[in-house]
């Protein structure tokens, strides 16, 4: 049984299917998901979905596009959130400098970074963290929090090269990998996941994105993720079965599910 930890199914790309869908996973194999809040709005979506099935867990915090939209309110919620019994993570927090490219965009994106791994610290949750772009300020941010104690997290849809995967693996944390481990051209990655050791790494999907082959450009869903063990799978050079079991006992050590 597969745990998918970082999902969106309070995307309204699952508007017309959602509750059929979500019934349909543990018959194909999805024992466990994590709902990962994103957006400001997405914060009370994501506690309706784990309040109505028991094998949905959530993850609360604000994404950086949502980040100059934050006020002390919202971080007042999210730290009340995170008390819920299934919110097991601060998430997705982080940087994203891809579409935001003014100094004062980024200056915002890292006090609420900040602001929200204190949360993380205090609340003793583990976080999941967004870089895109920003692969030196967020590792910079991250070794800074590791440094005055955290619980530990994980580097969502990792993207970066083997010298930065080396940094965050040192530092103990997991790597999220999903559909782009399956794209032909995934070079960086598939040397990262070659590299980075089995009990390090944790399943996603980013659903509905990042939709692996043979389905990529179609709407993602856990029920792809077999795409994604198997390809773990040959890059480790051992069983499906082993990367589901080693996988989901990593998930099991960080988030407690």
């Amino acid at each position: 049984m597969i745990i998918d930890t970082h999902a969106h199914y309070d995307d309204e790309a699952f508007d017309p299917d959602r509750e059929v869908l979500l019934a349909s996973m543990q018959e194909h194999g999805i024992e466990k998901l994590v709902n990962v809040c994103a957006s400001i709005d997405g914060l009370q979506d994501t506690v309706r979905l784990i309040e109505k099935y028991p094998f949905i867990y959530g993850a609360v915090g604000v994404h950086p596009d949502d980040a100059e939209q934050m006020t002390e309110e919202t971080l007042a919620e999210i730290r009340r959130i995170s008390h819920m019994d299934k919110m097991i993570a601060i998430g997705e927090i982080g940087l994203d400098y891809y579409w935001h490219k003014e100094k004062k965009e980024h200056e915002i994106q890292q006090k609420m970074f900040r602001a929200q791994m204190e949360i993380a610290r205090e609340e003793k949750l583990p976080f999941m963290i967004h870089s895109r772009d920003a692969a030196e300020d967020t590792l910079n941010i991250v070794r800074e929090y590791m440094q005055g104690g955290m619980y530990g997290g994980i580097i969502h849809c990792f993207s970066y090269s083997r010298e930065i995967a080396a940094e965050y693996l040192n530092m103990g944390l997991y790597l999220g990998i999903g559909g782009v481990v399956t794209f032909k051209n995934a070079k960086k990655l598939k040397e990262v996941v070659q590299y980075a050791p089995l009990s390090q790494l944790v399943l996603e999907t980013d659903c509905p994105y990042m939709a692996p082959e043979p389905n990529r450009g179609k709407r993602n869903s856990s029920l792809y993720l077999p795409y994604v063990v198997q390809a773990i799978a040959e890059l480790k050079q051992v069983s499906p079965e082993e990367v589901i079991e080693v996988t989901r006992e990593n998930t099991h050590r960080l988030l407690g599910i």
